[in-house]
């Protein structure tokens, strides 16, 4: 088989790795992939933009590609899937339709109340004075969300009722651009965030491994929100029990409803939680695709091949698929990321140490670099996902450090504290 993977990230980049340990795969092509897909044997990149639909659709053509797995939100969301359905291909990620539910928080609610689907209260805004007001009856903390796409930073937990109206007037101003039309604004929820992946042919689902991600730029869970600083899994907090009861009053009432409108959802199911000291969850969000950078924790974890999965989703027969195996022990993943993110930062750093780095044990997923004569150079905000495997999550963190502590370029910010609540 060939594998046309969409995407740039360390998440695609992690699935290559993962699909290239099968056999059965021949070849991987990544659009536009980064240095590290470069890097891989069996692996090439092709340098077209992810949603430049002709461009890969006539490249599947000609190359023969079997199937077609698309990483990110954004081409998903602009319709990928069925552009490329009706030309023939096996996609695996939903359609345009399916999509929305990451695509605009405001259609998610409206899914989730339909479902009866437990989640934060909320309400949806079009003027500003409008949503200023409801600020004002509900109080604070609140939590501000531009509705659309907007690479996880679109979302403020305000702790004054000014910071609201500056997130608010941010949104409406159009700082996030189109995904600022709507404005959803929810209630505060305390506890903790947890990422449940599934995996979905449309009709039945099936959770992967729960992870745990660190989404603050400062240590001790401080300062802005970033599209993930690092991530460990399975998550201890998610016990057998409460998985159970996520995959029947989440993910299979999720599936349920988008058929009962419609909507044929094949791919990645992902349901970002808010899990109380109780025990209680209500979701906060749904996502379309495999999360980033939860997917550099999970994959290595992973013993059924993962081809087999996807083949299973596209084809509607994951019903048929013995239950998935896992690997024993722990992953965890800490992020190096460029000075400066999320806000401004510098691209072209040199990077060294990358091979030190797989030397001392760890497993290095690219997220932000690619080659530029020759040389491979900084090209994110988030550059590189270290990755170490363990029997406990002490194991697995000291080789992730260990790791990132050979890695240099100029810069170079990480979080020392992924894993705190998990660690002895």
């Amino acid at each position: 088989m060939k594998v046309l993977v969409v995407g740039n990230g360390g998440r695609e980049h992690a699935l290559a790795w993962k699909l290239l340990q099968s056999k059965r795969i021949e070849q991987v092509v990544c659009v536009p992939g980064n240095g590290g897909t470069a890097s891989m044997k069996r692996c090439q990149n092709l340098s077209l933009s992810v949603d430049d639909f002709e461009g890969i659709s006539q490249f599947a053509q000609t190359e023969g590609m079997s199937i077609i797995v698309v990483g990110p939100e954004v081409p998903l969301a602009k319709g990928i899937t069925d552009r490329l359905q009706a030309k023939g291909f096996m996609v695996f990620g939903p359609s345009k339709a399916g999509a929305q539910i990451e695509a605009s928080k405001a259609w998610a609610k409206a899914l989730m109340q339909e479902a009866k689907i437990p989640t934060a209260r909320s309400a949806v805004f079009t003027e500003v004075e409008a949503a200023k007001s409801y600020v004002k009856a509900q109080g604070v903390p609140i939590v501000v969300k531009a509705d659309g796409l907007a690479a996880g930073k679109g979302v403020v937990v305000a702790e004054t009722v000014e910071q609201a109206h500056k997130a608010i007037n941010a949104m409406f101003s159009g700082q996030f651009g189109s995904a600022g039309q709507f404005v959803v604004i929810e209630e505060f929820l305390t506890g903790q965030e947890v990422s449940v992946l599934a995996l979905t042919d449309g009709i039945s689902i099936r959770p992967l491994l729960p992870a745990q991600d660190h989404k603050r730029i400062g240590e001790g869970d401080t300062g802005e929100n970033t599209g993930g600083m690092g991530v460990y899994a399975p998550a201890p907090i998610v016990t057998p029990e409460l998985m159970a009861s996520i995959q029947t009053a989440v993910l299979e009432k999720a599936i349920a409803t988008l058929r009962s409108r419609g909507i044929d959802y094949r791919g990645v199911l992902y349901a970002g939680l808010m899990i109380s000291a109780q025990g209680e969850f209500k979701v906060l969000e749904f996502n379309c695709r495999f999360g980033d950078p939860e997917t550099q924790a999970i994959l290595p974890l992973l013993e059924t091949p993962l081809e087999e999965l996807i083949l299973a989703c596209v084809q509607q027969r994951l019903s048929e698929m013995p239950p998935i195996v896992w690997k024993q022990g722990v992953c965890a993943t800490v992020v190096a990321a460029s000075g400066g993110y999320p806000g401004n930062y510098e691209k072209g750093k040199a990077l060294a140490g990358i091979d030190r780095a797989e030397a001392s044990g760890a497993i290095v997923f690219h997220a932000g670099t690619q080659f530029n004569q020759g040389q491979l150079v900084t090209d994110g905000g988030r550059v590189l996902n270290v990755t170490g495997v363990g029997e406990d999550f002490d194991a697995a963190l000291n080789q992730a450090y260990a790791g990132i502590q050979q890695i240099h370029f100029e810069g170079m910010y990480y979080r020392r504290d992924i894993g705190y609540r998990v660690r002895k």
